[in-house]
């Protein structure tokens, strides 16, 4: 059996659209979660974020629109809140983007973009994997 450090693909975090950061954190603050006080603000997804560890390895990720356009504002008013997206940590996403278009994967970007928390990342089409959207991500600097 491969482990999933060796290969790449650790799940990094479980991404839901809240419409009130403040709100949502209190829920899952109830249930235990420690969030982090930084929220961040990815301009070029215009988006806010805030990440709650859920062990060693996986987080949750509240998303909240920054603005009145980008992604996750559409998100908001076709589909309302709930989970977005499932992150998965990768060792090199620009090769995993060119190994997963060989595949067939329709994937959203062509080449990666910056994302939250320092990382380079793309998204798999949900149309190319029964519903789901997936982000690839890969930390600037290390390796997954």
């Amino acid at each position: 059996m491969n482990s999933n450090a060796d290969i790449g693909g650790t799940l990094d975090h479980v991404a839901v659209v809240v419409r009130d950061l403040d709100q949502a954190i209190q829920i899952y603050e109830d249930l235990g979660l420690e969030f982090s006080p930084k929220r961040e603000i990815v301009k070029e997804q215009a988006v806010q974020t805030v990440f709650a560890s859920i062990d060693q390895q996986a987080h949750l990720e509240l998303l909240t629109p920054f603005g009145e356009s980008g992604p996750i504002h559409k998100f908001l008013e076709t589909k309302g809140e709930g989970i977005h997206h499932l992150c998965f940590l990768v060792k090199d996403v620009e090769l995993k983007t060119k190994e997963l278009k060989d595949k067939g994967y329709v994937l959203i970007h062509d080449h990666p973009v910056k994302g939250a928390n320092n990382c380079l990342v793309n998204f798999i089409h949900p149309k190319s994997t029964k519903g789901v959207l997936i982000e690839i991500s890969q930390k600037q600097g290390a390796s997954a």
